[in-house]
């Protein structure tokens, strides 16, 4: 009889024991382990990262890093690199599933970027590439020569848009996606119109470029691409502001320079983006031109204009004309508001 009373309690407490242990393993799977209030975080986890810098990123946002990690151990976790996003409430098992699974995209959004290297700083802040790894592989030569670009035209391969990606994408990873929607983009449509009008795409950026920097309306750029392509067609210099003001940020190596104001001496500056001295199209785009500005130069306006200047009574848009002397009359106005605003650069 005293046996079986042995036997009983070492019984009740092995339950009790059991029942403690399985509460513990249950409280620390399965309550809830968020320290914030707001109703989700971020979490980035770089490539390479190992269990420790995952533990000091979730440090702050969890109540028991002790519990996390003793689950964490239980299921076998492996850091993966990524966007993660922890919602508030999630217990260890949740979290360690969401940490587990690939992460999620990211939006990626760039426009109006003059230079690659613009580009590649406003790419960095969006995915987990540095601007240096981006730059040099944008800058490649044996990539760009073998995919019909140039130093001077790789801008031209951007497209801009609003694109998704994973945070963790690799710089050659943006390139090789970026390359692919190019090549998306030129459609057998839009390739067929550019030799139309006796262009290449790259040169069709190139104008598209010009005519982004010439007007910031979109309902007036295919009618800016004819005047353009007036000119183009017949052997004239294009003889365009934006183009001159790109050559002097180039010579002064500052594109961070604001020249509201061309004048005359900036007219005989050397330079190849210089379109008042050469005929020739600049060896490349003056910035990135968006879409709009791309389909209006392949479905440019059929005009007899030549020439154009901003209209002072309409800010924003432009006044053409067809001759020389129309356009005089029409700059006179313009050169009289501009003295009168004090602008002389």
């Amino acid at each position: 009889m005293y046996i079986k009373r042995i036997l009983l309690i070492i019984a009740l407490l092995g339950l009790v024991v059991l029942g403690y242990f399985s509460y513990r393993i249950y409280d620390n799977i399965f309550t809830p382990n968020t320290a914030f209030e707001a109703e989700s975080v971020t979490i980035y986890i770089p490539t390479g990262a190992n269990y420790a810098t995952v533990k000091d990123s979730l440090r702050p946002h969890l109540k028991d890093i002790a519990s996390f990690e003793a689950v964490a151990e239980k299921k076998g976790y492996s850091p993966k690199a990524g966007k993660f996003v922890i919602t508030k409430g999630m217990n260890n098992n949740s979290i360690i599933n969401t940490l587990r699974l690939r992460g999620l995209p990211v939006k990626v959004v760039f426009n109006n970027q003059e230079r690659l290297e613009n580009l590649a700083g406003r790419i960095s802040t969006q995915i987990e590439a540095d601007s240096i790894s981006l730059l040099e592989v944008m800058r490649d030569t044996s990539f760009l020569y073998g995919n019909g670009f140039t130093n001077e035209n790789a801008l031209g391969m951007y497209i801009p848009n609003q694109y998704e990606f994973f945070w963790n994408t690799s710089a050659e990873g943006f390139r090789k996606r970026m390359q692919r929607e190019y090549n998306n983009f030129w459609t057998p449509e839009r390739l067929q119109k550019a030799e139309e009008i006796g262009l290449t795409p790259q040169q069709v950026t190139v104008i598209a470029s010009i005519v982004q920097k010439e007007t910031a309306k979109v309902d007036e750029r295919a009618k800016v691409a004819g005047v353009y392509m007036n000119r183009y067609k017949n052997g004239w210099k294009l003889d365009a502001d934006p183009t001159v003001i790109y050559a002097i940020k180039l010579e002064n190596d500052n594109f961070d320079t604001i020249i509201k104001r061309v004048l005359y001496k900036d007219l005989t500056l050397d330079s190849p983006y210089n379109t008042y001295l050469y005929k020739e199209l600049p060896p490349g785009p003056i910035a990135m031109p968006d879409i709009s500005s791309i389909d209006a130069v392949l479905n440019y306006e059929d005009h007899k204009y030549f020439y154009f200047v901003a209209d002072v009574e309409n800010f924003g848009y432009h006044k053409f004309a067809e001759t020389l002397a129309q356009h005089n009359r029409n700059k006179q106005a313009y050169i009289r508001w501009i003295n009168k605003q004090g602008i002389n650069r």
